[in-house]
């Protein structure tokens, strides 16, 4: 995005970014949980179905991205004391105590199995999705425009977080994440709630000839997620390619909740890197986590 968009885009009005409804939130399938200055978006089916889950946002912490954010991950650009109580505050909001499960992301397809608590306290191993159906432990991904999709097995109470950006949605990131619960735990896709929450949106995330000519390469549809803004350029509806992947992969749309926001146009409440990174040189991440009740 040039960067007269980018200026333009975060001196957006505060009317224009008006909060969304209680009800209007609700219809979408979230809710807002809060707890002193820190806010979180929560998908009401997975609650309903035993799942601890929640979508942060940048309110309510310590890091100066510009002044107290709530920054979860991202050690070479914020301090750990920061970082570590961010994530206290976080974790706060959940009924109970839980510890965090993480990986290293690198944009790819790997699925980590969370069985064991050691597993669970290796945050070091790269991959872009976990599954575990541990208790105590909320498996989580960190984002700041890519996708992230919450997933649990009302059945089996087995649950899953995938971090999806463009790369790990070519290479089918989120189906993976469904065949690796079947294949581990016996989940049967049919079972499966699932949550997509804050991300880049159709209207704001322009993308290149590459990420066109990948979408294509793997996609016979790939077309369908694409509004061309100029030559070799388009807007990539991520959220949308993710939702159909639950779909092929065999998820009731019905069971599929879209959380209504976009971090672009929202970073009075989100994290944006192709927004703030160009601007500072350095953006917060935000954590979206799911665990059993």
């Amino acid at each position: 995005m040039p960067m007269d968009k980018i200026m333009e885009q975060l001196s957006v009005d505060s009317a224009q970014r008006s909060d969304i409804s209680d009800k209007t939130l609700a219809d979408f399938g979230f809710l807002w949980r809060k707890c002193g200055g820190i806010r979180v978006l929560v998908c009401l089916a997975l609650e309903e179905n035993g799942f601890t889950n929640g979508f942060s946002t940048r309110l309510g912490g310590v890091s100066p991205f510009p002044a107290n954010d709530l920054n979860l991950a991202g050690f070479d650009e914020d301090s750990e004391d920061n970082i570590f109580e961010n994530r206290r505050r976080f974790l706060s909001v959940f009924e109970g105590e839980y510890e965090l499960a993480t990986a290293w992301q690198v944009h790819g397809d790997g699925v980590r199995v969370v069985k064991t608590q050691v597993e669970a306290a290796n945050s070091n191993d790269k991959f872009d999705a976990l599954i575990s159906n541990l208790e105590k432990f909320l498996v989580g991904v960190k984002t700041a425009d890519c996708v992230p999709v919450l997933l649990g097995d009302r059945k089996t109470q087995t649950f899953a977080a995938a971090h999806a950006g463009w790369r790990g949605t070519v290479q089918s990131i989120v189906r993976k994440s469904v065949e690796k619960m079947t294949e581990t735990f016996g989940t049967d896709p049919k079972d499966l709630i699932c949550a997509i929450g804050p991300a880049a949106g159709c209207e704001s995330y322009e993308i290149g000839k590459d990420v066109i000519d990948a979408f294509a390469a793997n996609f016979s549809t790939s077309g369908k997620y694409f509004t061309e803004t100029r030559e070799g350029h388009a807007l990539i509806d991520l959220p949308l390619a993710n939702k159909d992947q639950l779909i092929d992969a065999g998820v009731p749309e019905d069971n599929i909740f879209t959380a209504p926001f976009c971090t672009m146009t929202r970073t009075d409440l989100f994290f944006s890197y192709r927004l703030e990174k160009p601007l500072s040189g350095k953006t917060g991440r935000l954590m979206s986590v799911i665990g059993r009740k």
